[in-house]
């Protein structure tokens, strides 16, 4: 589902005009990757949790030349659904 359905499902939900929703789920979005940005977790209580996992310095391998390098530490963002998120999507709630 792209962003544009999104905003179409919600219309014909709702009847608030697409531009309207449009900049919701846009604002919605900053301030998720904002926040992440900036070091803090999301929590949604009920749908999930917009999460930061730190990945530890690693040595990987160049293949090609044969070489090895050290892959820094760093943070990747990450989605932990809530359970009963989880239930739905596994018995097709909708």
């Amino acid at each position: 589902m792209t962003k544009a359905e999104i905003v179409a499902d919600i219309y014909q939900k709702t009847g608030i005009e697409k531009v309207i929703i449009q900049t919701t789920v846009e604002e919605f979005m900053n301030v998720v990757k904002d926040s992440m940005a900036h070091g803090e977790n999301v929590y949604l209580r009920g749908f999930g949790s917009f999460i930061i996992k730190k990945r530890a310095e690693k040595t990987g391998r160049n293949i090609s030349k044969n070489t090895t390098i050290i892959i820094p530490a760093h943070n990747i963002p990450a989605f932990k659904p809530a359970k009963t998120f989880m239930g739905d999507v596994k018995n097709g709630v909708k």
